[in-house]
């Protein structure tokens, strides 16, 4: 028997059967299967997964240290410089030495990349806008509030 794919499923074994952990279970299964179709996007974006969420971290969190750009990601260092190295590469990042103190090198997204990332986004959100585009306008705010709920918690 196929399940309604629309319906979130059941709690894991472990998880309290009350609303909380109910609601939790429902965002986690709506959260999940939004990505996986908004990701369909990305092919035109040229970038793997890794690739792509270092350089989203780096267009909207600045230039940092390939350290805490590795804990961002939670990563390994070792990973991240390879990640990092290979944006490097398709000149979509970058190293430069700190202003504040020349000893630090920092990682930072290339004009290429903003641009890059950007092009990416757009395409997810047009992927999700198309999806919204029949709700109610109840609805559509209800999910404007929801995104604000779930945004403040982060």
């Amino acid at each position: 028997m196929v399940k309604d794919i629309g319906q979130p499923p059941g709690l894991p074994r472990g998880v309290p059967v009350d609303a909380t952990h109910t609601t939790a279970n429902a965002v986690h299964s709506a959260a999940l299967r939004l990505l996986r179709r908004a990701r369909a996007a990305d092919v035109g974006m040229d970038l793997d997964g890794p690739r792509a969420s270092a350089l989203s971290v780096l267009v909207f969190g600045g230039p940092m240290p390939i350290g805490r750009l590795a804990t961002a990601e939670q990563v390994s260092p070792p990973a991240i410089t390879k990640t990092v190295a290979a944006l490097e590469e398709a000149g979509l990042a970058e190293r430069v030495r700190s202003d504040g103190d020349r000893r630090v090198v920092l990682v930072r997204a290339t004009t290429a990349g903003r641009a890059r990332l950007e092009r990416g986004r757009a395409a997810r959100v047009r992927v999700i806008a198309d999806m919204i585009t029949g709700l109610s306008e109840r609805d559509r705010r209800t999910l404007d509030r929801a995104a604000a709920v779930i945004a403040s918690l982060l």
